[in-house]
């Protein structure tokens, strides 16, 4: 994890570990839990930014101390445990306050690096357009604007006495009210380049509900293979990768389903954790949940169970968060190709309304596409319309959303019997009988 020019410690944004020789980053990871010892996610999140993992030590603890996170006999058995294990850098499976990430390499004589600066970076790495990359800086400067104080210390020292007794303002004093400043307004630029980006969202999302699609949104724990089934069900071929964080933006594609065609929208994946500067930089995207008629939850079925239902209520928990909580959700267990009979029956009596697939083999579609299907015959309405004949572009359209539409032509118009999603069939209801 290299120093930037902010004084921040990140790690490496090759995205992936060297592939001969020594790794250059070698982290000692550390947390304090109440129950267990399992860093496997921080393993993971280290190894998609290239960082390779040297120990690790917990502390069984009911909060983390507030100066140090870990007590001070831990530390000193972290301090030697990394230095035999010839780390480079210390991470946190938590967020750290400043005070806790400039006492803790202090005492450690190591850089300390936490779970937030971890995931950042790693969204940096993978963020591809202009977008995203607005995004992640956003939530980069929002994550560093309060630990910026540290980086000017060695200044602070430099200022002098008035001959009236009161210390003067150093000049480190004065860089950081600059660099704040600074932050402030580039945060402020940010901010305003991202609401136009929203705009232009918005638009796109307006000319998408004008042509009456029911839309689908793919949400789920990050690497639980939605890019691969949003390929598998749109015949696209969108990037699939075997990392986390790999999609940041939303990608939508159009889903056929007897004939009826549905807007199928892929998005960033959830995390235990996922940092609030996130979730706040990427606003627009998640509004694509947000506004989503129905949510496919997308949960890694070869997952061990404990695990799995982790995953499950972080990204319950987050769609709430992010306002999509009350969004109708079908629960898709993927990855299923990877477990015998016996595994894929004991998912069922653990998911029962969850449906079986597998994107990578295909195994399971036609029912996960039967029970969309399904999902929005509930939300359907019956309504019987008659449509004056100069309503030619009205007609067209119903056929396109309407389910079980029934026309007879009359002497005062086409007479339609159909069931019409709640929210179109309103705009019908001058041509009710």
């Amino acid at each position: 994890m290299d120093r930037g020019r902010n004084g921040r410690n990140t790690p490496t944004r090759n995205g992936a570990a060297p592939t001969q020789g020594r790794a250059k980053q070698r982290a000692y990871l550390i947390a304090a839990l109440e129950t267990g010892d399992d860093l496997g996610e921080l393993r993971e999140l280290l190894r998609t930014a290239g960082v390779a993992v040297v120990g690790q030590a917990v502390q069984h603890r009911d909060r983390p101390h507030p100066n140090t996170y870990l007590g001070p006999g831990k530390l000193l058995e972290v301090k030697d445990a990394a230095k035999a294990a010839d780390a480079n850098v210390v991470v946190c499976d938590d967020e750290l306050s400043p005070r806790q990430e400039r006492n803790l390499e202090k005492e450690l004589g190591i850089s300390v690096v936490d779970r937030t600066a971890t995931i950042l970076d790693i969204f940096a790495s993978h963020a591809n357009t202009a977008e995203g990359k607005l995004q992640v800086e956003l939530a980069q400067l929002e994550y560093n604007l309060a630990r910026m104080r540290g980086l000017w210390t060695h200044l602070e020292r430099l200022g002098g006495v008035s001959s009236g007794g009161f210390a003067t303002r150093g000049p480190g004093e004065s860089q950081i009210e600059t660099d704040r400043r600074l932050a402030r307004d580039r945060i402020a630029a940010l901010r305003r380049r991202l609401d136009q980006v929203k705009a232009t969202r918005e638009t796109q999302r307006a000319e998408r509900e004008r042509a009456h699609l029911p839309q689908i949104a793919l949400a789920g724990y990050t690497n639980a293979g939605k890019s691969t089934l949003l390929n598998a069900l749109t015949g696209s071929e969108v990037g699939v990768r075997n990392r986390l964080f790999h999609t940041l933006d939303p990608t939508t594609r159009q889903l056929a389903i007897d004939g009826r065609p549905y807007l199928l929208t892929d998005t960033v994946g959830f995390i235990r954790k996922l940092p609030h500067q996130l979730v706040d930089a990427f606003e627009s995207t998640l509004e694509e949940t947000r506004r989503a008629d129905l949510v496919l939850h997308v949960v890694d079925g070869s997952a061990e169970e404990d695990d799995r239902m982790e995953m499950l209520r972080s990204v319950e928990d987050t769609l709430e968060e992010i306002g999509a909580g009350d969004r109708p959700r079908l629960l898709v267990v993927n990855k299923v190709d990877q477990l015998d009979a016996e595994q894929r029956t004991e998912l069922r009596h653990r998911h029962p309304d969850g449906v079986q697939v597998s994107a990578l083999t295909g195994d399971g579609l036609e029912d996960l596409m039967e029970a969309i299907e399904a999902a929005f015959a509930r939300t359907l309405q019956s309504v019987e319309l008659l449509l004056p004949y100069s309503e030619g572009g009205r007609l067209a359209e119903l056929h396109d959303v309407a389910g079980d539409l029934h026309r007879d032509d009359t002497p005062e118009g086409v007479h339609v019997v159909a069931r019409l999603p709640a929210a179109i069939a309103e705009r019908y209801q001058r041509f009710a009988v």
